[in-house]
């Protein structure tokens, strides 16, 4: 990125029912913006003939899709052909007008300045305008956000489910695009991806509109399938930090913390079911023989959540790596 001449700054609209807002999405970004995108992911409303037919932005672009491949592969075709042209910064806004265009400076501008590779939308900032939220959504969000803290490392970050984001381009291009999820999971997943790599992600206050779309994420269907995902990512994430690229005190933390709490669990709860079923007193020395494991478990644990706190990553990515040459645009994946 060169300071003699604007940022080449791209957005990515995925469109699936969203006509009645789409005209009014693309009209609202502004002009540092170069190149606009949208997806129509087999849109049953037919978004982009709608598009083409009534839009006269000479930015955008309709690309299309066969098949559904849900808002993650609409993205990553954005991605894909926004890496095609040379963009510098990729941002992602939904069609059905929730995310006000208006904030794209605000998304572009930590990129810019060097502090982050990639941007996120939080629209839990402003404690105020939390009120504006359905609360079923506003709980979902909570206990959503607490697991992605867990399986991405960004211990930072809230609002996981948000999906106004913005991405440096030498970032994009080194994230694997066939394997990050492609429905509901992809926000959550590409903070799990985007740490495999290391790359510095900062919220971005926001408030949310709420208008008459009705979102298809139901929370209480897919809490259960988050969890097991979230699991996957977590330990995944684990041992490429901590035992595949690098080791560190908290590599023995953790084995450590698990092993003395699990064993003080076991040998404490198999002698109180053998006392209780007696009708005798458990002796202090086994009570003693129970907690002092437990005891040191929880320590050895909290020190490996310390540190991984500590490790979220702060040294932005695009600007260690040079960027590719012009024929060199494809994703590694």
């Amino acid at each position: 990125m060169t300071n003699s001449s604007p940022p080449k700054v791209a957005v990515v609209i995925p469109c699936y029912k969203v006509k009645n807002h789409i005209l009014g999405v693309i009209g609202g970004i502004g002009p540092e913006v170069v190149r606009i995108y949208a997806i129509d992911d087999c849109c049953p409303d037919g978004s982009g003939d709608f598009i083409e037919a009534n839009c006269t932005d000479e930015r955008v672009t309709v690309l299309r899709h066969s098949e559904n491949q849900g808002v993650g592969g609409a993205v990553m075709t954005g991605y894909r052909a926004a890496i095609d042209e040379n963009m510098e910064i990729i941002v992602k806004v939904d069609g059905d007008g929730q995310m006000d265009p208006s904030l794209i400076p605000d998304f572009i501008a930590p990129i810019l300045a060097g502090e982050a590779d990639y941007t996120k939308g939080n629209r839990f900032f402003d404690l105020e305008e939390i009120r504006a939220m359905p609360r079923m959504r506003l709980f979902g969000n909570a206990m959503l956000s607490f697991m992605t803290k867990l399986s991405s490392g960004y211990w930072d970050l809230f609002d996981p489910t948000n999906g106004y984001t913005a991405i440096h381009v030498t970032v994009a291009r080194h994230l694997p695009f066939k394997k990050i999820s492609h429905r509901y999971f992809f926000e959550t997943d590409m903070l799990f991806r985007l740490n495999t790599i290391r790359a510095v992600v900062v919220d971005v206050p926001m408030n949310a509109k709420y208008v008459d779309e009705v979102s298809n994420l139901k929370i209480s269907k897919i809490v259960g399938e988050f969890l097991v995902k979230h699991v996957r990512n977590f330990n995944k994430r684990i041992f490429y930090s901590y035992y595949l690229r690098d080791m560190s005190v908290a590599s023995l933390e953790l084995p450590l913390g698990l092993l003395f709490l699990g064993f003080g669990l076991l040998y404490g709860g198999y002698h109180w079911v053998s006392s209780a079923q007696m009708g005798v007193p458990t002796p202090a020395g086994t009570v003693m023989m129970s907690a002092l494991p437990i005891i040191a478990g929880i320590q050895f644990l909290l020190g490996f959540i310390s540190y991984d706190v500590a490790s979220v990553p702060v040294r932005p990515l695009h600007r260690s790596i040079r960027r590719p040459g012009v024929n060199n645009v494809g994703p590694r994946v």
